[in-house]
């Protein structure tokens, strides 16, 4: 009956009486499945065919779990043959709905359309690298991303042929999903009586398509989830072939479990030399019967379900007395120190509270983090460890990254040379986070194209003659060094941040992690990591007796806060964000009269919304459905030790220091005339250590060299022997 399957198969023209006894039994077997099984006194597949008719919608969607208690005989054929089996089944589906639809048998007409199987598996996945030759036309569940969709194809299912030369006519039925149809390679008309069977040429037939029947169909490309894919090795992707009601259900960064018969094919590929290729290859490629994905509101969230303990123990964790600290602190617990920024991780992890307005529009809940500093201050950790406990998560540096790879890509299919989408990093993760390391790194014009996504949490395509939308609802969390590739003390803030005002200001948090000399924090830093070291695989027990949150618990906690909590303000917080918002505004505009610069981090309206998320999300933490005054005055804090405190980063520090440096520059021109050299370190005992010379006592040797450094740049002072001794060279 079909030719999906590997194996040989001898054909007749007229089947046997056995094979149609035995076919009618199967078909009645999987009638009698539709009419009689119930569940709760209610005959679930008959109603469900019925509401279907009623909308012009020629389906039926079977849960398997089911034919296996109704018949497991009948299951056991379905799965072990599936392509002779299916058009069985929708051969049963048809029968029963053209009765619901025409009760009197002389109303039925000749033409009636086919009904589909849709077919869903609660059976464990198979892993798209465990695919072999064993389970070709087997059913077989596997999940994946998918990462693109091609657009909609007619699919021939019974092609009437005519050859050119006799006019003889002829219908074939086509059971392959791809590949090319397979037609006669001479005339099969038959011999008429008392004449000669004509002279036809090789390959006679031609395609007559009004007389052909065709079906819509989509081929996507199926690719493993990143967390399945082992480290150093390529994500696998397989081609998938969905047809009729199925098409057009998923769109490229979907993530899904497709039910379906793993099936081969031959592929047009002819050899560079002119020959054919190897007839024997077959590529595999999946028949989809069934896709199953989440909601259109959380890819995460509604895909996931908990049992009535787990949902206990959430809330009895959230509810229960610093429980916020204790989140905070199991995220990254092998990092010391840096508490305000595993807070502000915490608060990505969770996420605000989506909003859609009247007027359609969507505000964003997804919470974006960047951290800014000197190397060696553990950015790519948190990195790392955000990534390993987000429910759905992508990992990228910027440095690799292109446009294209963050957003999508155009591409080109190699068969029917149309165009089709291929979601890149950001759409993928659609849901989730995106970690991008090195962010610095990247090209501006990399750089501008998440603009959108970030924002907006939308991509927009107009390529190849293709527009589109797609969706990109994710968190940044981004790690990049300062344009000196350290933190520069003397310089603002604007000086040390090569970003555009543009990006920063879709940041909601932006931390400056700087690398402070401080004996007693380096002591505890050197013993954390000691301690790390040597007890690294001991202290996983006692970290969970301290009260730190497991890995997979954290995981399972951010799903259900995802799915369960969509907290709003209440009244008086509102009244206090707005006011704070306004006190912010005021005294950023005083400090931009004061000095000559405007800040290059700017204070808008998204800083406002950016703490509203942070408060939705600290109540969204707690499982609350109200964010209280408690929530703001933390968001608020949070807020000023991030963003507020870049704007303002060492303001006071810096006027002292840029006085000491006028002070030493115009001592340092008394000092050294024209012509004139002397060694650094006697400009130290001089400058920073003389106590015969008081005033200059209290000079740090920072300031010293800064203003070595601000002489050499104006041509006064040039360095020679290694910065060891100074001459001075004049203008």
């Amino acid at each position: 009956m079909s030719f999906d399957r590997a194996s040989v198969f001898n054909t007749s023209v007229l089947p046997g009486e056995q094979n149609d006894d035995q076919f009618s039994e199967v078909i009645k077997a999987f009638r009698s499945f539709i009419l009689e099984f119930r569940m709760e006194n209610q005959y679930i597949y008959r109603e469900q065919l019925r509401q279907n008719l009623l909308v012009n919608k020629y389906l039926l969607t079977i849960q398997n779990d089911h034919l296996i208690v109704f018949n497991e005989e009948l299951n056991k054929k379905l799965v072990d043959d599936p392509a002779e089996m299916i058009p069985l089944f929708e051969q049963a589906i048809t029968d029963i709905a053209r009765r619901i639809i025409y009760l009197n048998n002389e109303e039925i007409p000749t033409t009636f359309p086919s009904c589909q199987l849709v077919l869903l598996s609660n059976d464990n996945k198979v892993s798209m690298r465990d695919l072999s030759s064993s389970h070709i036309g087997k059913i077989v569940k596997i999940s994946g991303i998918v990462i693109s969709a091609s657009t909609l194809n007619s699919k021939v299912t019974k092609v009437a042929l005519m050859c050119r030369s006799c006019k003889h006519t002829l219908q074939l039925s086509v059971t392959t999903s791809l590949g090319d149809i397979n037609a006669p390679k001479s005339c099969q008309a038959p011999q008429q009586p008392n004449s000669e069977k004509p002279s036809c040429p090789p390959d006679p037939y031609i395609i007559v398509h009004d007389k052909s029947t065709f079906i819509d169909q989509q081929i996507l490309k199926l690719q493993e989830t990143p967390d399945m894919v082992p480290i150093g090795e390529m994500p696998r992707h397989l081609l998938l072939s969905v047809d009729r009601y199925l098409t057009n259900q998923v769109i490229p960064g979907t993530r899904c479990d497709m039910v379906g018969i793993y099936s081969i094919y031959q592929a047009k590929q002819p050899r560079r030399d002119g020959g054919q290729s190897n007839v024997a290859i077959r590529n595999p490629f999946m028949r989809v019967l069934g896709i199953h994905t989440a909601t259109d509101d959380s890819r995460i969230g509604n895909s996931v379900t908990f049992t009535e303990e787990e949902e206990e123990e959430f809330l009895e964790m959230a509810r229960s007395d610093g429980f916020y600290e204790t989140f905070a602190n199991s995220i990254a617990p092998s990092i010391y120190g840096n508490e305000d920024i595993k807070k502000a991780v915490a608060c990505l992890l969770i996420g605000g509270s989506k909003k859609i307005l009247p007027d359609g529009m969507r505000l964003r809940g997804d919470i974006n983090v960047l951290l800014l500093g000197d190397p060696g201050t553990a950015k790519s950790q948190l990195l790392k460890f955000a990534e390993k406990v987000a429910p759905v998560s992508i990992y990228t540096s910027g440095k690799g990254s292109s446009a294209a790879g963050l957003t999508a890509s155009v591409q080109r299919d190699p068969a029917t040379r149309d165009f089709y989408l291929e979601g890149g990093a950001m759409v993928l993760a659609d849901g989730g986070i995106v970690c991008i390391d090195e962010f610095d790194k990247m090209r501006d014009e990399d750089r501008v194209a998440i603009h959108e996504a970030m924002e907006q949490q939308t991509i927009s395509i107009a390529k190849a003659g293709i527009t589109t939308v797609l969706n990109s609802r994710t968190s940044v969390l981004a790690a990049a060094n300062p344009i000196f590739g350290r933190y520069d003390d003397m310089k603002s803030p604007g000086e040390n941040i090569d970003f555009q005002t543009t990006i920063l200001s879709r940041f909601d948090m932006i931390f400056i992690v700087k690398d402070e000399h401080n004996p007693k924090r380096d002591m505890s830093i050197a013993h954390h990591v000691m301690n790390v070291h040597t007890n690294g695989g001991i202290n996983n027990e006692d970290e969970d007796v301290e009260g730190e949150i497991p890995i997979q618990k954290m995981k399972r906690f951010i799903m259900y806060c995802k799915q369960k909590a969509a907290p709003r303000l209440s009244e008086a917080a509102a009244e206090r964000l707005s006011s704070h918002f306004i006190g912010i505004r005021r005294e950023l505009k005083k400090q931009e009269s004061h000095s000559a610069e405007r800040s290059s981090i700017p204070i808008t309206v998204r800083q406002l919304e950016a703490i509203i998320r942070i408060t939705e999300s600290l109540a969204k933490l707690e499982l609350s459905p109200v964010a209280s005054d408690r929530h703001v005055t933390e968001a608020i804090r949070l807020f000023k030790a991030s963003t507020m405190d870049a704007v303002t980063q060492g303001s006071a520090d810096t006027d002292e220091i840029k006085a000491q440096v006028t002070v030493i520059q115009a001592h340092l021109k008394k000092r050294l005339p024209i012509g004139w050299s002397t060694s650094v370190e006697t400009l130290k005992r001089e400058f920073c250590h003389s106590n015969k010379m008081p005033k200059f006592v209290n000079f740090d040797e920072f300031a010293l060299q800064k203003a070595l450094y601000i002489l050499e740049k104006m041509d006064t002072i040039q360095f020679r022997h290694q910065g060891k001794s100074v001459f001075r060279s004049g203008l």
